[in-house]
């Protein structure tokens, strides 16, 4: 864009989301097509009916991801199109895909302006209002590593992108491209070949660190905060790896430390969120992100054990507070395709009931099994599955109604005997709140029944009788105080089991 600040400016007052908010994710594309067939009206950003935004916020939800708002490029349209491969993905997740289901790439942005088709700012404005009603957020996309091939910026702001020279073009077609009489680098991460739909941005330039920090501010105008794509490509020693001998030393301080102080001083009460990878994700919250996404307990959640998962939480606590637990997104296969409903119940309790942020992706809650790519606007139709919905609700709700994330968190250990091992399969941890109220959480993740006894570290209970009541359906247990400190509570959950249990002292019985 032309202008960094020419976003209209905000009459909202800057309110920041919560430390450890619970975000949705919509393909937001895809999300008001569906609404527009529903309603046979076109649909907007500023046309949404009220309950489209009620099924988008449930209860327990504090801000919204409408992924995909900004002008996307005619340019990287063509040559998606042009890409068999990329042709092929989008018929095997929609096989009836013609030309009107396909809208070019949401992270091959033109202009950081909302585009025209969703109804630009003035639609993004009554989005923003909508959710405000409803005491939720808002996050925005911001892809720091590259724009479009026909991005205003590669001739208004030249100095801003890695550039190359002829010999390089003739030598490597498919790292350069030529465009208004300069060669340019395509974008790209260290582990793939470039991306061919985007051109790369120079994270050592100074003036691309302004720009940045202007355009993040100029986004802030109309969020509350920002999911970064790919944040750690742009840190200094990433950065240099990928490009070794095409770029110099690189500066004394690293691109994130430089961009967002700058951007906070404008907008202090912006949100910043890091799609993170390759174990950078402390570093990534040390150069100034609020979260990162938490992909190691993702991979540890589908293709590894209980003891994976639990050494995973013996992290420091600060560190897990910024993480980011999901189980799908735009970018990894659908929930329901790569867990069987048991096990995928069990991971999400453990991901709802965490210390850190937590994303849920549209369309998780009632079994969605098809991974769309994002260059889609249309998606199949696929059964809901009624009872993952109302299970995802019970969940959602019954976390944001304890209050039990508010406490501070601890893990706890689960104890067996030698001839029964399986304590192993068992995780649990607990929250205590301030006032007092007590959670415990106990979850089987394996498919067989798993016995333990497990410590709580309430002393106040030791004169008591406890009562545990489930969050999920009510139902209750007393066991004797003495018992729940020394041996521990005896917990005997059936494969994928799970336990959500408000801790209190019987009536009568102080505490």
């Amino acid at each position: 864009m032309s202008d960094t600040t020419s976003f209209t400016t905000s009459t909202f007052t800057e309110t920041p989301l919560a430390s450890q908010p619970v975000v949705y994710e919509v393909n937001t594309r895809v999300w008001l097509r569906e609404i527009e067939r529903r309603t046979g009206r076109p649909t907007g950003l500023g046309d949404v009916p009220k309950g489209a935004w009620d099924e988008i916020t449930p209860h327990g939800v504090d801000a919204v991801w409408l992924m995909g708002v900004w002008e996307r490029s005619p340019e990287g349209l063509r040559i998606a199109l042009d890409d068999a491969g990329l042709r092929a993905s989008f018929t095997r997740a929609l096989p009836d895909a013609g030309p009107d289901d396909i809208a070019g790439s949401p992270y091959c942005v033109r202009r950081y302006e909302v585009d025209a088709a969703l109804g630009g700012a003035a639609g993004l404005a009554a989005a923003r209002a909508e959710l405000d009603r409803r005491g939720v957020g808002l996050l925005l996309d911001h892809v720091p590593n590259h724009v479009a091939p026909d991005s205003p910026w590669l001739t208004e702001h030249p100095d801003c992108f890695l550039r190359g020279t002829p010999d390089d073009l003739a030598r490597d077609p498919s790292t350069y491209l030529a465009a208004h009489g300069s060669v340019f680098a395509r974008g790209r991460d260290p582990f793939f070949p470039p991306w061919p739909d985007v051109v790369q941005l120079d994270a050592f330039s100074p003036a691309l660190r302004t720009l940045t920090a202007d355009t993040l501010t100029a986004i802030g105008a109309q969020c509350d905060g920002v999911r970064c794509d790919m944040a750690m490509l742009l840190m200094n020693d990433v950065f240099a790896r990928t490009w070794a001998a095409h770029v110099g030393p690189p500066p004394a301080d690293d691109f994130w430390s430089t961009v967002l102080p700058a951007v906070r001083s404008r907008r202090p009460g912006m949100l910043f969120m890091a799609e993170a990878y390759w174990d950078l994700e402390w570093a990534l919250q040390q150069q100034g992100f609020d979260l990162t996404y938490d992909k190691r307990l993702y991979d540890r959640l589908l293709h590894e054990d209980a003891a994976s998962v639990r050494g995973h939480l013996t992290a420091g606590l600060d560190y897990q507070r910024r993480l980011v637990r999901f189980l799908e997104n735009h970018d990894e296969p659908r929930a329901a395709s790569t867990l069987a409903p048991d096990r995928e119940r069990a991971a999400a309790v453990v991901i709802a009931t965490l210390p850190g942020a937590t994303l849920w992706h549209e369309g998780q809650f009632t079994g969605r099994r098809t991974r769309l790519p994002v260059f889609l606007t249309r998606r199949p139709d696929e059964p809901a599955d009624d009872g993952l919905r109302s299970f995802h609700e019970r969940l959602l709700t019954a976390v944001a109604d304890s209050g039990m994330r508010l406490g501070r968190w601890r893990l706890l250990e689960c104890a067996g005997r030698p001839d029964n091992p399986s304590h192993r399969d068992l995780l649990a941890w607990c929250w205590t709140g301030d006032t007092g109220r007590r959670h415990l959480v106990v979850v089987n993740l394996s498919d067989r029944p798993a016995q333990a006894r497990i410590r709580l570290p309430w002393v106040e209970l030791a004169s008591v009788s406890a009562r545990l009541t489930d969050l999920f359906d009510d139902v209750q247990y007393v066991r004797d105080g003495r018992e729940l400190l020394d041996p521990g509570l005896f917990v005997d959950l059936g494969g994928w089991g799970h336990h959500v249990f408000t801790v209190e002292p019987e009536p009568g019985h102080g505490g």
